[in-house]
């Protein structure tokens, strides 16, 4: 096994891990407190829904990406293939759809009461749980043209139009179904990206105008800034962070796109940038957010002292 091989194998697993674990705890964290009744928040279902979309996209394809980097070759069969890469598509676009309903929802939370958003501010709560699913639903149907394109690994170095993933291969479809294909999934992408930066500016330009209106008001009355502006300033992270990161995988992705028989390194590079911002995306929710920290480090010491011999305590 050549050392590029493990490295990567070791990247894949590094992030596969971290991600997954991030994504578990957080949502542990949510689903505590809706047991327990502590907080209603109604960003909170999107977040879940976020999160349940991470796992998708890290799992099913970290995993095989992780066991193909090791050398392990031929343990999935052609439905397998079609399966996992249905499931991540699947995964990607409902984590792009939900930060989507994040970033709308907030700004309308956020606005002024005299805004052109006042009666939304009633309305949107009841409409987040069907908007979700609705985004379930799209990509669930869209992504299906996925499971035509995917089969089972190949040998065959005759053949030009595959994309060899390591563990599966892309067969190129035919000229009319590929630009149908990206017709739809460029639309969804860039209706939601316009969104996003349209929520993202309005976010800001709401926080500076209340900053400004605070300057006038003493210090000492707003010790603390409010958890809506400490929300709204988290969903602007993760906001960047998810443009950032999709910019870089489409980019990765239109080449794989465009290159028939793309070598190893775009293949792989292309993995990797489609799996960082549903790894990282968990720590910077945490990082905002004390009480799911808590839990972080609190599940951390437990399994330390489970490891060592001690009792749990929670």
């Amino acid at each position: 096994m050549a050392a590029s091989d493990v490295a990567l194998g070791l990247i894949f697993l590094s992030q596969t891990v971290v991600g997954a674990l991030g994504n578990f705890l957080l949502l542990l964290h949510y689903l505590i407190l809706d047991f327990t009744g502590c907080r209603v928040r109604h960003t909170d279902l999107i977040l879940k829904h976020l999160i349940v979309a991470n796992l998708l996209t890290l799992l099913c394809r970290g995993v095989p990406q992780t066991v193909a980097a090791f050398g392990v070759n031929g343990f999935l069969s052609e439905i397998g293939c079609k399966l996992l890469f249905y499931l991540h598509r699947v995964g990607r676009g409902v984590s792009f759809g939900s930060t989507c309903l994040l970033s709308i929802y907030q700004v309308i939370k956020i606005s002024p009461e005299d805004s052109s958003f006042s009666e939304l501010k009633l309305k949107a709560p009841k409409y987040i749980g069907s908007s979700i699913y609705l985004t379930w639903i799209v990509y669930l149907l869209i992504n299906i043209m996925i499971i035509a394109f995917m089969t089972g690994k190949i040998n065959k170095s005759n053949i030009t139009s595959l994309i060899d993933y390591g563990y599966c291969s892309g067969v190129h479809p035919d000229k009319t179904l590929q630009s149908l294909f990206a017709a739809m999934i460029s639309f969804l992408d860039a209706v939601c990206v316009g969104l996003m930066l349209w929520a993202s500016s309005s976010m800001v330009l709401i926080l500076h105008r209340h900053k400004q209106r605070m300057q006038y008001v003493h210090k000492s009355h707003f010790p603390r800034s409010s958890p809506e502006s400490r929300v709204t300033k988290t969903i602007l992270l993760l906001l960047s962070t998810f443009v950032l990161f999709y910019t870089l995988s489409c980019t990765f992705h239109i080449c794989l796109t465009l290159i028939y028989n793309p070598n190893w390194f775009l293949v792989n590079m292309a993995a990797i940038v489609a799996g960082c911002f549903p790894a990282v995306s968990p720590f910077l929710l945490m990082s905002r957010d004390s009480n799911a920290s808590r839990l972080c480090v609190t599940w951390i010491r437990n399994t330390k002292s489970l490891i060592s011999g001690g009792t749990c305590k929670w």
